[in-house]
Protein backbone atom coordinates (compact mmCIF):
# COMPACT_ATOMS: atom_id res chain seq x y z
CA UNK A 1 0.00 0.00 0.00
CA UNK A 2 1.00 3.64 -0.59
CA UNK A 3 1.36 6.38 2.07
CA UNK A 4 -1.26 8.30 2.55
CA UNK A 5 -0.64 10.66 5.43
CA UNK A 6 1.43 10.85 8.61
CA UNK A 7 0.13 10.12 12.29
CA UNK A 8 -0.63 14.21 12.95
CA UNK A 9 -3.66 13.21 10.26
CA UNK A 10 -4.43 10.03 11.64
CA UNK A 11 -6.19 8.65 14.82
CA UNK A 12 -3.47 7.58 17.82
CA UNK A 13 -2.56 3.74 17.53
CA UNK A 14 -1.66 1.29 19.94
CA UNK A 15 2.02 -0.11 21.09
CA UNK A 16 3.79 3.30 19.40
CA UNK A 17 6.76 4.45 21.11
CA UNK A 18 8.12 8.09 21.01
CA UNK A 19 10.88 7.43 19.33
CA UNK A 20 9.48 5.39 16.09
CA UNK A 21 8.61 6.99 12.74
CA UNK A 22 5.49 5.96 11.83
CA UNK A 23 3.67 6.70 8.14
CA UNK A 24 -0.05 5.78 8.24
CA UNK A 25 -1.38 4.22 4.72
CA UNK A 26 -4.81 5.41 5.35
CA UNK A 27 -3.81 8.91 5.87
CA UNK A 28 -6.21 11.37 5.13
CA UNK A 29 -8.85 8.82 3.91
CA UNK A 30 -10.27 8.33 6.74
CA UNK A 31 -12.03 11.26 6.60
CA UNK A 32 -13.88 10.38 3.69
CA UNK A 33 -17.30 10.28 3.88
CA UNK A 34 -18.98 7.38 3.11
CA UNK A 35 -21.01 8.55 0.57
CA UNK A 36 -18.51 10.48 -1.32
CA UNK A 37 -14.97 9.79 -2.36
CA UNK A 38 -15.83 6.51 -0.66
CA UNK A 39 -18.16 5.24 -3.56
CA UNK A 40 -16.30 7.08 -6.94
CA UNK A 41 -12.64 6.12 -6.01
CA UNK A 42 -13.09 2.42 -6.37
CA UNK A 43 -15.41 2.95 -9.45
CA UNK A 44 -12.90 5.11 -11.33
CA UNK A 45 -10.34 2.07 -10.41
CA UNK A 46 -12.79 -0.23 -11.77
CA UNK A 47 -12.96 1.47 -15.04
CA UNK A 48 -9.11 1.62 -15.41
CA UNK A 49 -8.37 -1.74 -14.41
CA UNK A 50 -11.16 -3.12 -16.81
CA UNK A 51 -9.56 -0.70 -19.56
CA UNK A 52 -6.41 -1.54 -18.45
CA UNK A 53 -6.40 -5.34 -19.20
CA UNK A 54 -8.29 -4.58 -21.82
CA UNK A 55 -5.54 -2.48 -23.68
CA UNK A 56 -2.40 -5.07 -22.23
CA UNK A 57 -3.38 -8.14 -23.40
CA UNK A 58 -3.90 -8.11 -26.96
CA UNK A 59 -0.28 -5.88 -26.96
CA UNK A 60 1.06 -9.16 -24.74
CA UNK A 61 -0.50 -11.58 -26.73
CA UNK A 62 1.20 -9.69 -30.33
CA UNK A 63 4.16 -9.80 -29.07
CA UNK A 64 3.92 -13.45 -28.43
CA UNK A 65 2.78 -13.65 -32.24
CA UNK A 66 5.61 -11.83 -33.09
CA UNK A 67 8.48 -14.06 -30.83
CA UNK A 68 6.53 -17.17 -32.76
CA UNK A 69 7.25 -15.95 -36.25
CA UNK A 70 10.69 -15.58 -35.61
CA UNK A 71 10.53 -11.59 -34.81
CA UNK A 72 12.43 -11.69 -31.19
CA UNK A 73 14.41 -8.81 -30.31
CA UNK A 74 15.38 -7.07 -27.67
CA UNK A 75 13.38 -3.84 -27.76
CA UNK A 76 10.56 -5.64 -28.23
CA UNK A 77 11.12 -8.14 -25.36
CA UNK A 78 11.54 -4.57 -23.06
CA UNK A 79 8.07 -3.47 -24.35
CA UNK A 80 7.01 -7.02 -23.44
CA UNK A 81 8.40 -6.76 -19.88
CA UNK A 82 6.97 -2.93 -19.41
CA UNK A 83 3.42 -5.02 -20.11
CA UNK A 84 3.90 -7.25 -18.06
CA UNK A 85 4.67 -4.90 -15.03
CA UNK A 86 1.13 -3.09 -16.27
CA UNK A 87 -0.81 -6.16 -16.08
CA UNK A 88 0.23 -7.27 -13.06
CA UNK A 89 -0.70 -4.17 -11.26
CA UNK A 90 -4.22 -4.19 -12.88
CA UNK A 91 -4.38 -7.62 -11.75
CA UNK A 92 -2.97 -7.70 -8.28
CA UNK A 93 -2.43 -4.15 -6.97
CA UNK A 94 -5.79 -2.28 -8.24
CA UNK A 95 -8.39 -4.57 -7.13
CA UNK A 96 -6.86 -4.92 -3.50
CA UNK A 97 -6.72 -0.85 -3.54
CA UNK A 98 -10.42 -0.52 -4.28
CA UNK A 99 -11.04 -2.50 -1.25
CA UNK A 100 -8.94 -0.28 0.45
CA UNK A 101 -9.87 2.91 -0.52
CA UNK A 102 -14.18 1.95 0.34
CA UNK A 103 -13.26 1.06 3.96
CA UNK A 104 -11.78 2.76 6.86
CA UNK A 105 -10.18 -0.12 8.52
CA UNK A 106 -7.46 -2.77 7.06
CA UNK A 107 -9.43 -5.78 6.97
CA UNK A 108 -7.48 -7.87 4.55
CA UNK A 109 -5.24 -9.70 6.53
CA UNK A 110 -1.14 -9.39 7.57
CA UNK A 111 0.10 -11.28 4.39
CA UNK A 112 -1.56 -8.44 2.25
CA UNK A 113 -0.14 -5.83 4.29
CA UNK A 114 3.69 -7.16 4.03
CA UNK A 115 3.24 -7.07 0.02
CA UNK A 116 0.99 -4.56 -1.00
CA UNK A 117 3.23 -1.82 -0.98
CA UNK A 118 6.66 -3.91 -1.65
CA UNK A 119 5.03 -5.69 -4.49
CA UNK A 120 3.26 -2.24 -6.40
CA UNK A 121 6.85 -0.46 -5.63
CA UNK A 122 8.65 -3.29 -7.06
CA UNK A 123 6.47 -3.58 -10.38
CA UNK A 124 7.25 0.47 -10.65
CA UNK A 125 10.61 0.18 -10.28
CA UNK A 126 10.66 -3.06 -12.75
CA UNK A 127 9.19 -0.42 -15.40
CA UNK A 128 11.57 2.89 -14.19
CA UNK A 129 14.63 -0.04 -15.06
CA UNK A 130 13.15 -1.22 -18.24
CA UNK A 131 12.62 2.03 -19.87
CA UNK A 132 16.54 2.90 -19.00
CA UNK A 133 17.35 -0.43 -20.71
CA UNK A 134 15.11 -0.07 -23.47
CA UNK A 135 16.51 3.31 -24.27
CA UNK A 136 20.05 2.17 -24.22
CA UNK A 137 18.87 -0.33 -27.05
CA UNK A 138 16.82 1.92 -29.06
CA UNK A 139 20.67 3.89 -29.19
CA UNK A 140 22.54 0.89 -30.11
CA UNK A 141 19.81 0.26 -32.80
CA UNK A 142 19.56 3.55 -34.46
CA UNK A 143 23.31 3.91 -34.27
CA UNK A 144 23.49 1.10 -36.90
CA UNK A 145 19.84 0.28 -37.96
CA UNK A 146 21.57 -2.15 -41.35
CA UNK A 147 23.00 -4.52 -38.71
CA UNK A 148 21.85 -7.72 -37.94
CA UNK A 149 21.62 -8.57 -34.29
CA UNK A 150 21.40 -11.97 -33.47
CA UNK A 151 20.14 -11.85 -30.12
CA UNK A 152 19.45 -15.48 -28.40
CA UNK A 153 16.09 -16.05 -25.93
CA UNK A 154 18.64 -16.93 -22.69
CA UNK A 155 20.40 -13.40 -22.98
CA UNK A 156 16.80 -11.74 -22.93
CA UNK A 157 15.94 -14.14 -20.32
CA UNK A 158 19.42 -12.85 -18.08
CA UNK A 159 18.58 -9.06 -18.67
CA UNK A 160 15.03 -9.36 -18.01
CA UNK A 161 15.78 -11.38 -14.66
CA UNK A 162 18.14 -9.08 -13.65
CA UNK A 163 15.84 -6.28 -13.65
CA UNK A 164 13.37 -7.71 -11.56
CA UNK A 165 15.61 -8.85 -8.92
CA UNK A 166 17.01 -5.07 -8.63
CA UNK A 167 13.64 -3.92 -8.70
CA UNK A 168 12.35 -6.17 -6.01
CA UNK A 169 15.76 -5.72 -3.59
CA UNK A 170 15.55 -1.98 -3.83
CA UNK A 171 12.07 -1.79 -2.60
CA UNK A 172 12.82 -4.57 0.52
CA UNK A 173 12.25 -1.58 3.17
CA UNK A 174 8.61 -1.28 1.99
CA UNK A 175 7.90 -4.91 2.73
CA UNK A 176 10.30 -5.43 6.04
CA UNK A 177 8.60 -2.16 8.13
CA UNK A 178 5.08 -2.87 7.40
CA UNK A 179 2.76 -3.57 10.03
CA UNK A 180 -0.33 -3.62 11.27
CA UNK A 181 -1.24 -1.50 14.20
CA UNK A 182 -4.40 -1.04 16.09
CA UNK A 183 -6.22 2.59 16.66
CA UNK A 184 -9.09 3.76 18.02
CA UNK A 185 -11.25 3.45 14.80
CA UNK A 186 -9.86 -0.55 13.56
CA UNK A 187 -6.99 -1.64 12.28
CA UNK A 188 -4.21 0.13 9.68
CA UNK A 189 -1.53 -1.37 7.85
CA UNK A 190 1.05 1.36 8.04
CA UNK A 191 5.38 1.57 7.30
CA UNK A 192 6.33 1.26 10.97
CA UNK A 193 10.29 1.94 11.16
CA UNK A 194 12.21 1.02 14.41
CA UNK A 195 14.54 3.27 16.22
CA UNK A 196 17.96 1.06 14.85
CA UNK A 197 16.59 1.59 11.69
CA UNK A 198 16.10 5.13 11.73
CA UNK A 199 19.23 6.40 10.55
CA UNK A 200 19.37 3.70 7.68
CA UNK A 201 15.84 5.03 6.85
CA UNK A 202 17.26 8.76 6.74
CA UNK A 203 19.57 7.35 3.93
CA UNK A 204 17.09 5.17 1.90
CA UNK A 205 14.52 8.05 1.99
CA UNK A 206 16.53 10.32 -0.35
CA UNK A 207 18.61 7.09 -2.11
CA UNK A 208 15.26 5.55 -3.27
CA UNK A 209 13.67 8.56 -5.35
CA UNK A 210 16.98 8.76 -7.08
CA UNK A 211 18.04 5.53 -7.82
CA UNK A 212 14.10 4.29 -8.92
CA UNK A 213 12.83 7.36 -10.60
CA UNK A 214 15.35 10.43 -11.10
CA UNK A 215 18.31 7.84 -12.33
CA UNK A 216 16.82 5.53 -14.85
CA UNK A 217 14.60 8.33 -16.53
CA UNK A 218 17.63 10.84 -16.78
CA UNK A 219 19.96 8.37 -18.57
CA UNK A 220 16.70 7.22 -20.36
CA UNK A 221 16.26 10.67 -22.03
CA UNK A 222 20.06 11.43 -22.57
CA UNK A 223 19.98 7.91 -24.78
CA UNK A 224 16.74 9.10 -26.58
CA UNK A 225 18.02 12.23 -27.46
CA UNK A 226 21.40 11.06 -29.01
CA UNK A 227 19.50 8.54 -30.58
CA UNK A 228 17.04 11.30 -32.15
CA UNK A 229 20.59 12.70 -33.00
CA UNK A 230 21.05 9.81 -35.12
CA UNK A 231 17.62 9.66 -36.86
CA UNK A 232 18.45 13.34 -38.17
CA UNK A 233 21.13 12.22 -40.55
CA UNK A 234 20.22 11.43 -43.73
CA UNK A 235 21.40 9.38 -46.35
CA UNK A 236 21.51 9.07 -49.80
CA UNK A 237 20.49 5.07 -50.11
CA UNK A 238 16.64 4.50 -50.71
CA UNK A 239 17.02 1.56 -48.10
CA UNK A 240 19.04 3.32 -45.73
CA UNK A 241 15.92 6.10 -45.80
CA UNK A 242 13.21 3.54 -45.28
CA UNK A 243 14.99 1.64 -42.20
CA UNK A 244 16.08 5.57 -40.70
CA UNK A 245 12.40 6.49 -41.10
CA UNK A 246 11.21 3.08 -38.99
CA UNK A 247 14.03 4.00 -36.66
CA UNK A 248 12.64 8.05 -36.08
CA UNK A 249 9.04 6.07 -35.42
CA UNK A 250 10.87 4.11 -32.70
CA UNK A 251 12.55 6.43 -30.80
CA UNK A 252 9.65 8.72 -30.99
CA UNK A 253 7.37 6.12 -29.64
CA UNK A 254 9.77 4.82 -26.67
CA UNK A 255 10.60 8.47 -25.82
CA UNK A 256 6.61 9.19 -25.60
CA UNK A 257 6.30 6.42 -22.82
CA UNK A 258 9.26 7.80 -20.95
CA UNK A 259 7.99 11.24 -20.93
CA UNK A 260 4.70 9.89 -20.31
CA UNK A 261 5.65 7.87 -17.27
CA UNK A 262 7.81 10.79 -16.17
CA UNK A 263 4.89 12.84 -16.09
CA UNK A 264 2.49 10.84 -14.42
CA UNK A 265 4.81 9.38 -11.72
CA UNK A 266 5.72 12.59 -10.44
CA UNK A 267 2.93 14.02 -8.03
CA UNK A 268 3.44 10.09 -6.49
CA UNK A 269 6.90 11.13 -5.73
CA UNK A 270 6.39 14.34 -4.40
CA UNK A 271 3.26 12.80 -2.06
CA UNK A 272 6.31 10.22 -0.99
CA UNK A 273 8.51 12.55 -0.03
CA UNK A 274 5.93 15.17 1.41
CA UNK A 275 4.75 12.50 3.92
CA UNK A 276 8.11 10.65 5.01
CA UNK A 277 9.43 14.78 5.83
CA UNK A 278 6.38 14.69 7.83
CA UNK A 279 6.88 10.96 9.91
CA UNK A 280 10.73 12.27 10.01
CA UNK A 281 10.10 15.99 12.03
CA UNK A 282 7.57 13.83 14.22
CA UNK A 283 10.36 11.14 14.85
CA UNK A 284 12.24 13.86 16.28
CA UNK A 285 9.69 15.63 17.93
CA UNK A 286 9.90 19.18 16.10
CA UNK A 287 7.06 21.91 16.78
CA UNK A 288 5.40 22.62 15.25
CA UNK A 289 4.53 19.44 12.96
CA UNK A 290 4.31 19.96 9.30
CA UNK A 291 0.89 19.52 7.63
CA UNK A 292 0.17 16.05 5.85
CA UNK A 293 -0.55 16.00 2.15
CA UNK A 294 -3.71 17.33 1.04
CA UNK A 295 -6.49 15.09 0.41
CA UNK A 296 -6.86 15.51 -2.97
CA UNK A 297 -2.93 15.75 -4.13
CA UNK A 298 -2.72 12.45 -2.56
CA UNK A 299 -5.63 10.68 -4.47
CA UNK A 300 -4.68 12.83 -7.51
CA UNK A 301 -1.12 11.21 -7.27
CA UNK A 302 -2.57 7.59 -6.37
CA UNK A 303 -4.83 7.59 -9.75
CA UNK A 304 -2.22 8.97 -12.12
CA UNK A 305 0.06 6.66 -11.17
CA UNK A 306 -2.29 3.69 -11.73
CA UNK A 307 -3.56 4.92 -14.94
CA UNK A 308 -0.11 4.90 -16.43
CA UNK A 309 -0.84 1.28 -16.83
CA UNK A 310 -3.39 1.91 -19.38
CA UNK A 311 -1.66 5.01 -21.19
CA UNK A 312 1.49 2.29 -21.62
CA UNK A 313 -0.41 0.21 -24.50
CA UNK A 314 -2.26 3.17 -26.20
CA UNK A 315 1.09 5.14 -26.67
CA UNK A 316 2.26 1.67 -28.34
CA UNK A 317 -0.83 1.49 -29.99
CA UNK A 318 -0.79 4.70 -31.60
CA UNK A 319 2.57 5.14 -32.42
CA UNK A 320 3.69 1.98 -33.15
CA UNK A 321 2.53 0.35 -37.07
CA UNK A 322 3.64 -3.08 -35.92
CA UNK A 323 1.73 -3.07 -33.20
CA UNK A 324 -1.45 -1.71 -35.15
CA UNK A 325 -1.03 -4.61 -37.28
CA UNK A 326 -0.84 -7.02 -34.54
CA UNK A 327 -4.09 -5.54 -32.97
CA UNK A 328 -6.00 -5.98 -36.16
CA UNK A 329 -4.82 -9.08 -37.05
CA UNK A 330 -5.73 -10.77 -32.94
CA UNK A 331 -9.00 -9.37 -33.79
CA UNK A 332 -9.74 -10.57 -36.84
CA UNK A 333 -8.73 -13.92 -35.40
CA UNK A 334 -11.12 -13.32 -32.79
CA UNK A 335 -14.23 -11.81 -34.05
CA UNK A 336 -13.89 -13.57 -37.70
CA UNK A 337 -13.36 -17.33 -38.95
CA UNK A 338 -12.30 -18.11 -42.87
CA UNK A 339 -15.80 -19.36 -44.27
CA UNK A 340 -15.93 -21.36 -47.08
CA UNK A 341 -16.84 -19.25 -50.26
CA UNK A 342 -20.20 -19.66 -51.25
CA UNK A 343 -21.11 -21.48 -54.54
CA UNK A 344 -23.07 -19.85 -57.00
CA UNK A 345 -26.65 -21.09 -57.65
CA UNK A 346 -27.95 -21.63 -61.48
CA UNK A 347 -30.13 -19.36 -62.23
CA UNK A 348 -31.34 -16.83 -65.35
CA UNK A 349 -28.37 -14.42 -64.23
CA UNK A 350 -25.85 -17.14 -63.03
CA UNK A 351 -26.12 -19.71 -65.37
CA UNK A 352 -24.29 -23.13 -64.40
CA UNK A 353 -20.56 -23.02 -65.82
CA UNK A 354 -17.91 -25.51 -66.37
CA UNK A 355 -14.38 -24.35 -64.72
CA UNK A 356 -11.17 -24.83 -66.51
CA UNK A 357 -8.49 -23.39 -64.59
CA UNK A 358 -5.27 -25.83 -65.73
CA UNK A 359 -4.90 -27.23 -69.17
CA UNK A 360 -5.80 -30.79 -69.26
CA UNK A 361 -4.78 -33.91 -71.67
CA UNK A 362 -6.55 -34.88 -74.77
CA UNK A 363 -8.56 -38.04 -74.85
CA UNK A 364 -9.90 -39.75 -78.01
CA UNK A 365 -13.23 -39.96 -76.70
CA UNK A 366 -13.34 -36.26 -76.23
CA UNK A 367 -15.21 -34.71 -78.97
CA UNK A 368 -12.89 -32.65 -80.98
CA UNK A 369 -14.59 -29.00 -80.82
CA UNK A 370 -14.34 -29.80 -76.66
CA UNK A 371 -10.57 -30.16 -76.98
CA UNK A 372 -10.13 -26.97 -79.42
CA UNK A 373 -11.91 -24.97 -76.42
CA UNK A 374 -9.87 -26.54 -73.73
CA UNK A 375 -6.34 -25.82 -75.59
CA UNK A 376 -7.23 -23.34 -77.22
CA UNK A 377 -7.93 -21.49 -73.71
CA UNK A 378 -4.44 -23.25 -72.03
CA UNK A 379 -2.41 -21.66 -74.09
CA UNK A 380 -3.88 -17.95 -73.30
CA UNK A 381 -3.16 -18.40 -69.94
CA UNK A 382 0.41 -16.96 -69.08
CA UNK A 383 2.76 -18.36 -66.68
CA UNK A 384 1.37 -17.56 -63.94
CA UNK A 385 -2.33 -18.89 -64.74
CA UNK A 386 -3.91 -16.07 -65.68
CA UNK A 387 -5.65 -15.14 -68.44
CA UNK A 388 -3.24 -13.64 -71.54
CA UNK A 389 -5.43 -11.80 -74.28
CA UNK A 390 -3.84 -12.39 -77.98
CA UNK A 391 -4.24 -11.58 -81.70
CA UNK A 392 -5.18 -13.95 -84.31
CA UNK A 393 -7.31 -16.62 -85.26
CA UNK A 394 -7.92 -20.01 -83.68
CA UNK A 395 -7.04 -22.87 -84.99
CA UNK A 396 -9.75 -23.60 -87.34
CA UNK A 397 -10.24 -20.83 -88.48
CA UNK A 398 -12.81 -19.50 -86.32
CA UNK A 399 -12.16 -16.49 -83.89
CA UNK A 400 -12.47 -17.59 -80.38
CA UNK A 401 -14.45 -15.06 -78.39
CA UNK A 402 -11.73 -14.33 -75.76
CA UNK A 403 -14.54 -12.48 -72.89
CA UNK A 404 -16.02 -16.03 -72.48
CA UNK A 405 -13.15 -17.35 -71.68
CA UNK A 406 -12.28 -14.86 -69.18
CA UNK A 407 -11.08 -16.16 -65.86
CA UNK A 408 -11.19 -19.98 -67.26
CA UNK A 409 -15.14 -19.92 -67.90
CA UNK A 410 -16.24 -21.68 -70.98
CA UNK A 411 -19.79 -20.67 -71.62
CA UNK A 412 -22.38 -23.83 -72.32
CA UNK A 413 -23.76 -21.91 -74.93
CA UNK A 414 -20.08 -21.71 -76.99
CA UNK A 415 -19.71 -25.71 -76.14
CA UNK A 416 -22.77 -26.65 -77.55
CA UNK A 417 -22.24 -24.12 -80.66
CA UNK A 418 -18.85 -25.45 -81.31
CA UNK A 419 -19.92 -29.53 -80.47
CA UNK A 420 -22.88 -29.22 -82.90
CA UNK A 421 -20.81 -27.69 -85.93
CA UNK A 422 -18.04 -30.81 -85.83
CA UNK A 423 -20.92 -33.44 -85.52
CA UNK A 424 -22.98 -31.57 -88.28
CA UNK A 425 -26.23 -31.45 -86.17
CA UNK A 426 -26.94 -28.15 -86.50
CA UNK A 427 -29.25 -26.98 -89.78
CA UNK A 428 -27.88 -24.71 -92.41
CA UNK A 429 -29.98 -22.17 -91.96
CA UNK A 430 -29.94 -21.29 -88.48
CA UNK A 431 -25.45 -21.66 -89.31
CA UNK A 432 -24.42 -18.28 -88.16
CA UNK A 433 -21.46 -18.63 -90.98
CA UNK A 434 -22.90 -20.45 -93.81
CA UNK A 435 -19.92 -19.34 -95.91
CA UNK A 436 -18.19 -21.96 -94.85
CA UNK A 437 -20.76 -24.93 -96.05
CA UNK A 438 -20.41 -22.69 -99.46
CA UNK A 439 -16.36 -23.34 -99.52
CA UNK A 440 -16.84 -26.81 -98.51
CA UNK A 441 -19.78 -27.29 -101.43
CA UNK A 442 -17.28 -25.96 -104.07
Amino acid sequence: MEKLGGTNSTEPLQNLTADQWLVNERGSLQHLTPGGLRVLLPTVLGVVCVLGVACNLPAVASLFSNAHRGKLSLINSLIFNLMLADGLVLMFVMPFRAVFYSRSSWDLGWATCKTADWFLQSCMAAKSFTVAVMAKACYHYVSNPTKQVSIHLGSILVVLLFIWVSACTVTVPHWLFASLQRGTRGVACVLLVPPEARDFMSVYVKAYPLTVYCAPLSVALVYFWKAYGQCQRRSSKTQNLRTQIRSRRLTLMLFSLTVAMAALWLPQWVVWLWEWHVAEKQGEGAQPLPSSPPVLLVLSAHLLSFSMSLVNPLVVLSLSEEFREGYRGLWRRLTLRKQPPAQPKPGPHNPTVVRSPSPRPETSGEPRGQRYVQSGFSRDLGPEGQYRPEQGVGREGGDIDRVSLKDGIVLSDVEQFWHERETGSKKWENDPVPWEQESREG
